[in-house]
């Protein structure tokens, strides 16, 4: 444990925060832009684009429990069992994130292209992202540490987004070479005796993380619906296509600012309903985008979903380590299983997102979206309407129902500290 009792430092916790900001970059920009970006730059069909959202996202999907399985399996080296990876895949990363990015020069291939370097990148980004999550639970063994350092992670990773939005998406490749920056260290630990698919089978049996996990699929699911199609519904769907970078880069900025809010807020009043009252303050607001389409409530929903958007990036990383933690006191003998959690949440998650974004982008085939075309029939503007409004709210009030059976209250908690402090 790098932490120990002493705590970490300002420097530990700002290296890891730097580790993961390049991949951020990335992941924002494509959840903004590829769509629109394959529909009106690379012009393929939106079936086509569909088709390139949904496979790559499954592909995605499915790396990630390969990954974290495989990771188990790595052999500790002098800089850690998980450093290797994130150094290693950071270059084919770069390679190619630049080519998902590059329109070549024929037509006829062009779907094949994309699909190809979309499941590439996504292959490559777990093999980063996945070990690199994991991470956390080796920077300390105090809670207070971990959600501090995950703070730091999400602050910084919104904060350099905005920088890349004020760039106007310039140097979003050369950003990711600093996936190599030495996040910390991790040392060596026993991974004990239990074999993997028992411990695969301990984990997806444990309740709170599958409630965890279920719930913020739903709400991952909203946010991606809001982010993939916002873009497309600024330009066509509400005339606001001369303001919509200056409108994502006010929520991006809003959510920067509220992340140290929230990291209060968990603290003094608990994680659990930090997550109740900042994911359910976006769902009036996008809907009244929907019926006040103006300039204004526009800015005014954009502060206001920066707060939501905070809220759901900062709060299922800060409560995963404490399902960890929990899953340690039932299961004292199962050790070094870390990267089940964070790669199986994350495959769910990209999963459920896959299919929310080839699922939406076909709807925009259904309702005769055309592509290049500087005005859309009316029927695109209302399916983008329910895209960014109705199915959002639907999305979040399910995951909110679910998270309710979310069992790790501010109470359990702290007794789970005290005993594995006992235990330890």
């Amino acid at each position: 444990w790098l932490g120990l009792e002493y705590g970490l430092s300002f420097c530990s916790k700002l290296c890891f925060a730097i580790g993961g900001a390049p991949n951020q970059v990335a992941g924002s920009a494509t959840a903004f832009f590829l769509q629109i970006y394959l529909l009106d730059v690379a012009q393929i069909n939106p079936f086509q684009a569909s088709m390139v959202l949904f496979i790559g996202k499954a592909w995605g999907a499915m790396t990630d429990p390969v990954v974290g399985f495989f990771i188990t399996k790595s052999k500790w080296t002098r800089i850690g069992r998980l450093m290797p990876w994130m150094v290693g895949c950071t270059p084919f990363v770069v390679v190619s994130y630049f080519y998902l990015w590059f329109v070549p020069p024929f037509t006829n291939g062009r779907f094949i292209w994309y699909l190809g370097f979309y499941c590439l990148y996504q292959t490559l980004i777990t093999c980063f992202h996945v070990p690199y999550s994991a991470l956390t639970m080796f920077l300390s063994t105090d809670q207070k540490e971990r959600d501090s350092a995950t703070a730091y992670r999400r602050s910084l990773l919104n904060r350099s987004y905005v920088v890349s939005q004020i760039q106007a998406l310039f140097c979003h490749s050369l950003l990711i070479v600093l996936n190599s920056v030495i996040n910390v260290l991790c040392c060596r630990h026993d991974p004990g005796g239990i074999p993997f698919h028992k411990g695969f089978i301990l984990v997806m049996r444990h309740c709170p993380y599958l409630s965890l996990t279920a719930a913020f699929l739903f709400i991952s699911v909203a946010i991606q619906l809001v982010q993939s199609n916002f873009v497309l519904f600024c330009t066509y769907a509400v005339d606001l296509r001369d303001h919509f970078q200056n409108i994502v880069l006010t929520i991006l900025v809003s959510a920067v600012v509220s992340i140290p809010l929230w990291q209060w807020f968990l603290e003094r009043f608990g994680k659990k309903t930090a997550a109740f009252c900042g994911i359910t303050w976006i769902m009036p607001f996008t809907v009244m985008l929907v019926f006040i389409p103006n300039l204004v409530v526009a800015y005014v929903v954009a502060v206001s979903s920066g707060l939501s958007v905070a809220a759901s990036l900062l709060l299922p990383w800060s409560m995963l380590p404490d399902v960890v933690d929990d899953f340690r006191l039932a299961n004292p003998d199962c050790k070094g299983f870390e990267a089940i959690f964070y790669s199986f949440y994350v495959f769910f998650t990209k999963f459920a997102a896959g299919i929310s974004l080839g699922v939406s982008t076909l709807c925009l085939e259904f309702a005769g979206y055309d592509t290049g075309a500087c005005r859309q029939p009316a029927q695109v503007a209302y399916t983008l309407k329910l895209l960014i409004g109705a199915a959002p709210v639907a999305f979040i009030v399910t995951g909110l129902l679910i998270l309710l059976l979310y069992p790790i209250s501010e109470d359990v908690r702290l007794r789970n500290k005290l005993c594995l402090e006992e235990l330890r």
